[in-house]
């Protein structure tokens, strides 16, 4: 591999002389702009603003534009005079743990190659200690005309330099996060967590680049004069997520299925893989709606149960409401005689709890109890009361026509 800038690293008062060499290579496709009339093709020429002439790369130099448009001229040599301790040293200022490096920082990558045998003591010093401080070097260096900002780590056995952007150099991620405030259930995390799971970890070497595989036999067919029919294409939805528990649902199937999980009847239990299963959506209305109509049938039972003393009763020609003896509940009209309004609310009041406990039966013997006792008890002395305003009103008619006589 050829190298493209020689210097040293500066380690403490050490001094291990290296070659930097590219570790990545750009395999894209790249085109040429043509002329579609003729396909002749279109190339760039470096054309003088002043006299309109094409110039060679040889009378080409550098300048600063400055804020008004003035050029103003400036060369290698006036480069080469600045106090740049960097412009071929790899100087090492701090040694940090690998986390601490924010990977928006990462840039271009490097391998340092120790540049003679001289260098390999040093070179192996430094590459040994990084590796057991289980720590990375954070250094400055100079290339293509600008101090950077760079971090040594070990790769097999070889010191990799990966270059950083300066921390002002990452912009803030503004805007960028949804507006408003999101929640997330933990139904729809536990999915999210079966997906990764069902995805589970890959070979990085397996990884290649469809689209370059696609463009490049797009070319063979195209040289080959051959027809290129159009791919179908696949659909993604167009990024609109309706529901999200099924697209989930429904993105574990599909990479359980590109895993070869699943067989012709579905997956097995021992495949090591998550299981989806549907969730049964439970709403709170209807809960709630069903709860209230029980304890409003189990109310409505009682007071059933109470009312029937309004159809067994019957006014007397003294006014006063009785029951029949024989009626097994009883309501009386008199103001004073609350013995039935009392059963009803102790009835009301035992169906309510027996229908928070849940216990229809128990709610239904207990109604009835209360209002038959309340019931007997009520037309004992309705009973009582007639039997005593008789008596009362026939010794008064009786005792008025003797005082006429007497008087007589």
């Amino acid at each position: 591999m050829r190298s493209i800038w020689n210097g040293a690293i500066s380690f403490g008062l050490v001094s291990i002389p290296v070659k930097l060499v590219n570790a990545t290579e750009n395999h894209s496709i790249s085109f040429r702009q043509i002329h579609l009339a003729d396909g002749g093709r279109i190339r760039y020429r470096k054309v003088c603003e002043l006299d309109e002439e094409e110039v060679s790369g040889g009378e080409i130099g550098k300048a600063y534009e400055d804020a008004d448009g003035t050029m103003i001229p400036i060369t290698d040599e006036d480069l080469a005079q600045l106090p740049l301790p960097t412009a071929k040293t790899i100087e090492i200022v701090a040694f940090v743990p690998a986390d601490q490096i924010d990977p928006l920082q990462m840039d271009a990558a490097y391998y340092l190659s120790a540049n003679g045998v001289p260098a390999a003591k040093p070179y192996t010093l430094l590459r040994e200690a990084l590796e057991r401080s289980d720590r990375v070097a954070v250094a400055k260096y100079a290339l293509r005309g600008r101090e950077r900002l760079g971090m040594l780590r070990v790769v097999d056995d070889v010191i990799a330099m990966h270059g950083l952007l300066w921390p002002d150099e990452i912009r803030a991620p503004q805007d960028a996060a949804p507006d408003g405030d999101v929640t997330v259930r933990d139904a729809e995390l536990d999915l999210a967590d079966a997906l990764m799971d069902t995805l589970g970890e890959v070979d990085m070497d397996s990884l290649h680049d469809d689209y370059r595989e696609a463009v490049e036999e797009l070319v063979a067919a195209k040289a080959a004069g051959e027809m290129v029919l159009p791919a179908e294409p696949e659909d993604t939805g167009d990024g609109k997520v309706i529901d999200l528990i099924a697209a989930l649902e429904n993105s574990v199937r599909a990479a359980r299925k590109s895993r070869n999980v699943e067989g012709e009847g579905g997956g097995d239990g021992d495949s090591g893989m998550a299981d989806v299963h549907p969730i049964k959506k439970t709403s709170s209305k209807t809960s709630g709606k069903t709860a209230r109509t029980t304890e409003a049938e189990q109310t409505t039972k009682a007071e059933q149960a109470t009312g029937t003393a309004k159809k067994t009763t019957h006014r007397t020609p003294t006014g006063k409401t009785v029951t029949r003896s024989g009626s097994s509940t009883a309501k009386k009209s008199a103001p004073k005689s609350t013995g039935a309004k009392k059963s009803t609310s102790t009835t009301k009041k035992s169906a309510g709890s027996a229908g928070s406990a849940g216990s229809r039966t128990a709610a239904k013997k207990t109604a009835k109890k209360t209002a038959k006792k309340t019931a007997t008890k009520a037309a004992t002395k309705a009973a009582t009361k007639k039997r005593a305003a008789s008596s009362g009103g026939t010794t008064a008619k009786k005792t008025a026509p003797s005082r006429k006589r007497t008087s007589a």
